[in-house]
């Protein structure tokens, strides 16, 4: 049975998921401003300055949070901020991370031993059915390689899920905080060696109230806020409880891109969401006591991560 959630605790449920679906939108329009790479390494900047100081020491391992940092901040992250720089829609961003879930599941088996129940393997089909319908609907309308950025981004997202899951942070905002000081300067130094001096110095220099804003709402927004009230909803219900509100972020997600972006949505896509999305719901089922969702990151999302 899922516990009933108080209605001031379903409505901020409700708001993460909005805020890491609008995440998405603003993804595409930073880009505008920055390069991907420099502009990933600007949000986890904003994000870990000046929280660090406030938030206490790590409370797990460093290695987790080197370990976290890396595949989350820095392949995750760079991979989906250069697939959306490639020409990968943030509407079908939104969607087509949730993928994530899947991959979760079989890096959970290979590296826990966590064997899914029948009906959590019926829904991962369900959902890779819908990454396939994405896939010819993309290949139709859009560059593949950006989409193929995506869905490894999603790989990641998963790796990075099970990591976090064995490194058991009792305090999701402290551990997000601290994870995210680990990719600035490798993804500062990725930027100067792929994207160029001449070309970051220009991005900064000409920074303007929509960059700066972009920057603020990904960092300060979808990552402090975002990943700060997905924690606190997590202490106080169950998983199982909590997790199903990030099936929202792809409706917020591809619901704001059409609204500021001007982004179409196919028959095909729509297919796709209801595909991907109720494979998603169907994987998360529970069954007894036994079975555990493990929410994702902005995260979890970014929310654990986001999301984004």
């Amino acid at each position: 049975m899922l516990e009933r959630m108080r209605p001031a605790h379903l409505a901020l449920a409700v708001v993460v998921a909005a805020v890491w679906g609008v995440n998405f939108t603003v993804i595409e329009i930073g880009l505008d401003h920055f390069p991907p790479l420099l502009f990933s390494a600007l949000r986890f900047f904003a994000a870990a300055l000046p929280a660090v100081f406030f938030v206490g020491r790590p409370k797990v391992a460093w290695r987790w949070v080197w370990a976290v940092g890396l595949v989350l901040g820095v392949a995750k992250f760079g991979l989906l901020f250069i697939g959306m720089s490639a020409g990968m829609p943030a509407g079908l961003s939104s969607l087509v991370l949730q993928i994530q879930a899947v991959f979760t599941a079989g890096v959970a088996f290979v590296v826990l031993g966590e064997r899914p129940s029948a009906i959590r393997v019926s829904g991962m089909a369900v959902a890779l059915a819908g990454i396939g319908v994405a896939a010819v609907d993309e290949g139709t309308s859009g560059p593949l390689g950006a989409f193929a950025l995506v869905i490894g981004a999603a790989a990641c997202w998963g790796v990075s899920n099970v990591l976090t899951r064995k490194a058991a942070p009792p305090d999701a905002l402290n551990f997000m905080v601290w994870v995210s000081t680990v990719p600035v300067l490798p993804l500062f130094g990725l930027s100067l060696l792929l994207e160029g001096p001449s070309r970051d110095y220009d991005a900064l220099r000409a920074l303007d109230r929509q960059g700066a804003g972009a920057v603020v709402y990904v960092a300060w927004v979808t990552t402090v806020f975002g990943f700060g009230a997905w924690g606190w909803l997590l202490r106080r219900y169950p998983a199982s409880t909590v997790a199903p509100f990030s099936l929202l972020v792809p409706v917020f997600g591809m619901s704001s891109a059409a609204v500021f972006l001007g982004e179409g949505v196919s028959p095909l896509r729509w297919c796709a969401a209801a595909l991907l999305v109720g494979g998603v719901g169907l994987a998360s089922v529970t069954r007894g006591r036994r079975e555990v969702v493990h929410p994702v990151d902005e995260a979890a999302i970014e929310p654990v991560l986001g999301r984004s």
